[in-house]
């Protein structure tokens, strides 16, 4: 079933720096993520059955 999409007829401009444009196109490049098969078995796994967190993790925490 293709799901139906509303026409884009809003439009959004601002002026921002050459930094800011920087910064959001890489946001944007996070927006979406395609994964494998194999990838979102492992991701589910993951979520479902997560590991003990490492030291490494654990004193990255306590920084924070």
């Amino acid at each position: 079933m293709a799901a139906t999409r509303a026409p884009r007829d809003d439009r959004i401009e601002l002026r921002a720096t050459k930094e800011e444009k920087r910064l959001l196109a890489k946001a944007a490049a996070y927006e979406r993520i395609v994964l494998s098969e194999r990838d979102t078995a492992r991701v589910l796994e993951l979520l479902e059955n997560p590991p003990e967190p490492t030291p490494a993790l654990m004193a990255a925490a306590r920084r924070s």
